[in-house]
C-alpha cells in the first residue's frame, strides 16, 4: 500500500513515514494513559444507567433478527458505535487543532522528511487506535455481561475500527477548517444530536418516514446498525452497505485532510 501511494501521489506529499507521527503521539501520551483510557468509561456509564437501570422499566425490544432481546442488549451495540465515534472525533479535532494552530507541531514535522499525507495518515491512525481502545474495552464489558449472543460478534471490533477510522478521517479534515476554540461548539452541535437520535436508544420506527430518511443519512446510524447485526447474529447484505459508507468516509476524509494540510503548511 505504501509503495503504491509513493507512485501515485505528488512528489513530496508522502514519504511512507506516517508511523513516525503515530510513534510521536504514543511517546507524548506515555505519561497520560489514564486520560487516554478515560474515554472507555463514558459509554459504560450510559450502559449501566440506561441499558440496565432504565432497561428494567422498558422491558424487551425487537432485535435485528425479529426476536425479542433485552433493552441492555439493544442499547449496547449503539453505545459501542458511539464510543468508537467519540474517541475518534475527540482525538482528531481537539488535538489536531491545538497542534496546528498553537503548538505549530506540523510546521516542525514538515521540516523533516515527512509530507502532508504522512501527517494526515499518522494522525488518522492515532485517532483510530484511540477509538479502537474504547471499542475493545466496551466489547469486553458486553461479553462479561452476556450481551453478545453470536459468533459474528468477533467482527464487531474490526467494524468498530472502521467506524472510528471514518470519523477520524473526516474529523482531521474538519479540524483544519476551525478558526478558534469557539468553533468546537459547532462540532458538539453535530455530534451530540447524532448520538441521541441515530437510534442509539430506540428503533428508527418511532420516527415519521421523512425523519427516518434523514436519520439514515447520518454516519452513526450506519455504525449502530452494523454493530447490532454483528452482536445479534442477524448479518445481511445491508451490512456491506453500512461498511461501504465508512469506507467512503475514510477515502473522502483522508483526501480532504491531506489537501488541507498541504494548503495550510506548504503554501
Amino acid at each position: 500500500m505504501a509503495a503504491l501511494l509513493l507512485r501515485v501521489v505528488p512528489v513530496g506529499s508522502y514519504a511512507g513515514r506516517a508511523h513516525a507521527v503515530v510513534e510521536r503521539s504514543a511517546l507524548v501520551n506515555r505519561r497520560n494513559w489514564l486520560l487516554v483510557l478515560s474515554g472507555v468509561f463514558e459509554p459504560l456509564f450510559y450502559l449501566f444507567a440506561l441499558g440496565i437501570g432504565f432497561g428494567g422499566i422498558v422491558g424487551d425490544l425487537t432485535g435485528p433478527d425479529g426476536h425479542p432481546i433485552s433493552y441492555a442488549a439493544y442499547v449496547a451495540p449503539g453505545l459501542l458505535a458511539a464510543s468508537a465515534m467519540n474517541g475518534a472525533v475527540h482525538d482528531s479535532t481537539f488535538n489536531i487543532f491545538l497542534k496546528l494552530k498553537y503548538a505549530k507541531v506540523y510546521d516542525a514535522m514538515l521540516a523533516t522528511p515527512l509530507g502532508p499525507m504522512d501527517v494526515a495518515f499518522g494522525e488518522i491512525s492515532w485517532s483510530l487506535i484511540r477509538g479502537g481502545i474504547y471499542a475493545a474495552g466496551f466489547l469486553a464489558v458486553m461479553a462479561a455481561l452476556g450481551l453478545i449472543t453470536s459468533p459474528w460478534a468477533v467482527l464487531a471490533l474490526p467494524a468498530a475500527l472502521l467506524v472510528a477510522c471514518g470519523f477520524a478521517a473526516v474529523g482531521v479534515g474538519v479540524a483544519t477548517l476551525l478558526r478558534s476554540w469557539q468553533d468546537f461548539d459547532l462540532i458538539l452541535l453535530v455530534v451530540m444530536p447524532m448520538f441521541l437520535f441515530s437510534t442509539t436508544f430506540y428503533p428508527i420506527t418511532v420516527y415519521p418516514v421523512y425523519i427516518q430518511v434523514a436519520v439514515q443519512c447520518l454516519p452513526l446510524y450506519h455504525g449502530i446498525e452494523l454493530m447490532r447485526q454483528l452482536t445479534a447474529g442477524a448479518v445481511g447484505w445491508s451490512a456491506l452497505g453500512h461498511a461501504a459508507y465508512f469506507a467512503a468516509m475514510v477515502l473522502v476524509g483522508g483526501w480532504f485532510a491531506t489537501r488541507r494540510f498541504g494548503k495550510l503548511l506548504l503554501t
